[in-house]
């Protein structure tokens, strides 16, 4: 067996001498040294599961696609690879999720009407922020990694688990580190603002038991891309803003329904994330909207639930009695507007990560302008 994958590997090499030398085109060049490197990564497999031995993942150098130590930093796509333990642990938590769990705090924060510019105030909410950025979304974004290696190994091979940089232990451990430690923040802050009631460690721990179920089996809520983005859009819009509200103020109905009106917009913003893993998700049975309604449809799907909603709550805040934050979200919308026609409807897959970078500040502001109508 050994005999016939060397047999193979030396094939492959001589076939990619004889297109280095007859293909004047970088761009030839460059696809067929692809596909020889994927043909001997599936070679390398196929010998170790046919000799009986755990299939292992091989990866060549040049799979981190040249990335930057910024992209690896934050934990976004076009890494670049590490060794460092404690920036590999960081990249696992993907840092660029964080920013909109602690806005979502701020806007609780803020609806709550509670919230005063005094030392306890501010410490409150920046322990909430970390308990629902680093500490609880850093957890289940780590879950997350550990239950996609194989799409990563896909999709984004040079990310620490499918590459091997970091073991299975450690990542179990980070997990529950990150775990303990949110929940014990979260507990913390009901016993700090008096609750009788441990609202703040409820909701914590219904966020974590949604983050599990979207990623592990057997449920695995991403394997319906309807469902599993709309616990995205849960998770990163409603959780957060109810556990900023409930530290100073009482969760109300009607902004649990706006809230969770809110997380339509969120499952838009998921469909931006799933554009860039179609070949993974297919490869695997993952029904994502994308390879659920192809491409082009789903790119209307994305941007109609992101626009619709916001206009749907602009009227909202109108029929409450307050034009001008419902004038101030109609501005919102138009920038994102812009940007959809600029990057979604261009080419998804190739501009996912410039959208979401231009466009959803203005989605978070319309957040706030919502919840500043809502705390008068």
């Amino acid at each position: 067996m050994a005999a016939t994958s060397l047999n193979s590997l030396s094939s492959l090499k001589s076939s990619n001498r004889h297109l280095l030398r007859t293909n004047s085109s970088p761009k030839l060049v460059s696809v067929s040294l692809s596909r020889v490197s994927r043909r001997r990564r599936l070679t390398t497999r196929a010998a170790k599961a046919e000799d009986g031995e755990d299939e292992v993942q091989v990866f060549d150098k040049d799979d981190s696609v040249g990335g930057s130590s910024l992209h690896q930093l934050l934990g976004i796509r076009g890494a670049a690879k590490e060794t460092n333990k404690w920036k590999i642990r960081l990249q696992l938590t993907k840092p660029v999720t964080w920013p909109p769990l602690v806005l979502g705090v701020v806007c609780g924060v803020a609806a709550s009407g509670n919230f005063h510019w005094s030392k306890e105030d501010v410490a409150k909410s920046v322990v909430c922020m970390i308990m629902s950025g680093p500490c609880l979304t850093g957890c289940t974004q780590t879950l997350n990694d550990w239950y996609d290696r194989e799409i990563d190994a896909i999709n984004e091979p040079y990310r620490p688990i499918p590459s091997g940089a970091i073991s299975e232990n450690e990542v179990v451990f980070q997990i529950w580190l990150l775990l303990l430690g949110g929940l014990g923040l979260a507990g913390s802050l009901d016993v700090w603002a008096g609750h009788s009631f441990p609202t703040v460690l409820y909701l914590a721990m219904g966020g974590s038991l949604v983050g599990y179920i979207y990623s592990a089996p057997p449920l695995k809520l991403k394997q319906n891309g309807w469902i599993g983005n709309i616990a995205l859009g849960i998770s990163y819009i409603s959780l957060p803003w109810w556990a900023g509200q409930a530290l100073f103020g009482t969760l109300t109905t009607d902004i649990i329904v706006l809230t969770l009106l809110y997380s339509v917009a969120g499952l838009g913003i998921a469909i931006v994330n799933d554009f860039k893993s179609i070949k993974g998700d297919t490869a695997l049975g993952l029904q994502s909207i994308p390879v659920a309604f192809g491409i082009d449809t789903a790119k209307w799907i994305c941007i109609g639930t992101i626009d619709i909603t916001q206009i749907t709550i602009a009227g909202y805040l109108l029929g409450a009695g307050k034009p001008y934050h419902a004038l101030a979200l109609l501005c919102l919308i138009l920038p994102q507007v812009f940007f959809q026609s600029k990057y979604i409807l261009t080419d998804p897959i190739k501009y996912d990560v410039r959208y979401q970078a231009s466009a959803q500040p203005f989605l978070v502001l319309g957040l706030l302008v919502t919840a500043l109508a809502r705390s008068q």
